[in-house]
């Protein structure tokens, strides 16, 4: 099922989300439901607060980029309960980025290009890995959600000011996309 996706100013954003119990109820049927959301949006990544659930649950699927990046060809997981352990900021990378909670708005962040991640997969296996190159960047924007942050935070006091009017008519529920939202109450 195809969920609307929360947009900026919704609070469940910037909440920190929880370590979900291995138990959740109908978990198959929330990442089979995330990914759905995530292609109808055209994403390559979804964040579960971006439903509006505060759980630490995200879905990536990185095989629509596999014309440009071959080695992730029927990329496509589930991370659970999953946190970043260490950035390895000895090598950083700007690359312009954007969301499905924050349409219209794309800018350059910094990332590292290399991080430790742990988490469950969709099989609830254990990971505790080194993570490099595109995915590395999509893992932490991604986790971001779960820590309360948008990229937008990532931006300079002089960047954010430049797109405040964007952002302030997000806060206002003025949304133009090609997928369905819950836009912040006035």
């Amino acid at each position: 099922m195809v969920l609307p996706i929360y947009t900026y100013g919704q609070p469940v954003l910037r909440k920190v989300a929880e370590d979900i119990p291995l138990d959740y109820p109908d978990l198959p049927e929330l990442i089979q439901n995330m990914f759905e959301t995530n292609t109808a949006s055209d994403g390559v990544g979804l964040a579960a607060p971006q439903i509006g659930k505060s759980v630490r649950v995200v879905v990536i699927d990185l095989d629509v980029l596999s014309d440009t990046f071959p080695e992730y060809k029927d990329f496509r997981h589930a991370f659970i309960n999953g946190h970043i352990l260490e950035l390895d900021d000895s090598e950083t990378e700007t690359m312009e980025e954007g969301c499905l909670s924050l349409p219209g708005i794309h800018e350059s962040v910094t990332r590292a290009k290399r991080i430790h991640v742990k988490y469950l997969d969709e099989h609830l296996k254990e990971h505790d890995e080194w993570v490099d190159g595109y995915l590395a960047r999509v893992i932490q924007h991604e986790f971001d959600h779960l820590e309360g942050r948008v990229f937008t935070d990532r931006l300079s006091a002089f960047r954010r000011q430049m797109i405040s009017g964007k952002l302030k008519a997000l806060l206002q529920g003025k949304v133009r996309c090609g997928y369905r939202v819950k836009v912040p109450r006035r």
